[in-house]
């Protein structure tokens, strides 16, 4: 059901939550992303579509990050109580039971009565939204990756499934495209983990695999200076050589598209690659704060990446 019981509104005193400004307050965070979500050159339809997805995406990772706006309004759309709420995983098994009624019946959330129309329009299944909760209940049992195959693994939940999204909501997708687009996600997935290092740190998380610290000579606590020693810039160059490399990998996707779409994920990608170029121009010491590129930057890669020279 999607109505919580009366006791669970009396709480906090608060009364019933106001679903339009919880809607607007996730939908509100697209502006801050690295990469634009919407952006206005395409066809108004997709737009539409690609921000009801990210309205799921970015409540999933605010539930699982512990980021939910003060007052408990998402806990009680979906039925949890307040004095729940702080429990994730509980948050994360609300949040997928009434992500399951976008295609059996009608969702609690408005954020996913949002999506229920694209889901119908596109064609999409459940299994990518299903990939992102899982992402975020993995990180709250999950805080350390032995190896980059663990967190490659993880980046196919967290991150790949975005781009099928994408490629489902445009029209695009096929087999290869979806290998490429996947070589992509994950790249930038990396190129975010190494960009928060400090931040992932204070919420007790590594995603620098530990096979890796230990070749280059980091321990855990070189994460939490201020500033970055040869031992960690050597690990984060490294890193970033790869989420490079896939980026390459991936970039073909750009050329096999046309039209909008093409210049889409050819942002993509040139958003990736300004950001390894950030990463670089600061000597890989990412621990001050994400080095972040500069308009300049982005358009130089953007250029380079729409002419199939990177």
């Amino acid at each position: 059901m999607c109505r919580p019981r009366p006791r669970q509104y009396a709480v906090t005193g608060t009364g019933t939550p106001h679903a339009a400004d919880t809607e607007r307050g996730t939908l509100d965070k697209a502006a801050h992303e690295n990469f634009p979500v919407a952006p206005f050159f395409l066809p108004r339809a997709w737009r539409t579509d690609l921000m009801a997805v990210y309205g799921f995406a970015r409540l999933v990772d605010d539930i699982g990050d512990g980021d939910l706006a003060p007052g408990g309004a998402d806990a009680r759309l979906l039925g949890v109580s307040a004095t729940d709420a702080e429990d994730r995983l509980l948050m994360l098994d609300a949040f997928e039971a009434d992500l399951r009624r976008v295609f059996d019946s009608t969702p609690c959330h408005p954020l996913l009565r949002r999506l229920q129309p694209t889901v119908r329009r596109r064609s999409l299944t459940p299994e990518p939204f299903l990939g992102l909760i899982e992402a975020n209940r993995q990180d709250q049992v999950v805080s350390r990756y032995e190896t980059y195959d663990d967190l490659l693994a993880y980046c196919e939940l967290s991150a790949n499934p975005v781009g099928h999204l994408v490629l489902a909501v445009t029209g695009a997708a096929t087999p290869e495209r979806i290998r490429r687009s996947d070589a992509i996600c994950t790249a930038l997935q990396i190129v975010e983990h190494l960009q928060d290092v400090a931040e992932d740190l204070g919420r007790d998380r590594i995603y620098l695999p530990a096979e890796d610290m230990k070749r280059f000579h980091v321990q855990e606590a070189d994460l939490a200076t201020k500033t970055a020693g040869a031992s960690v810039r050597a690990l984060v160059a490294y890193e970033a050589q790869r989420a490079r490399d896939l980026l390459n990998e991936g970039a073909p996707l750009v050329g096999s598209v046309h039209g909008r779409l093409r210049l889409l994920l050819g942002g993509f990608v040139a958003g990736g690659r300004a950001a390894i170029h950030a990463i670089a121009a600061a000597d890989y010491d990412v621990l001050p704060g994400p080095p972040k590129p500069g308009k300049v930057q982005l358009l130089r890669e953007v250029g380079v990446t729409l002419r199939g020279e990177g």
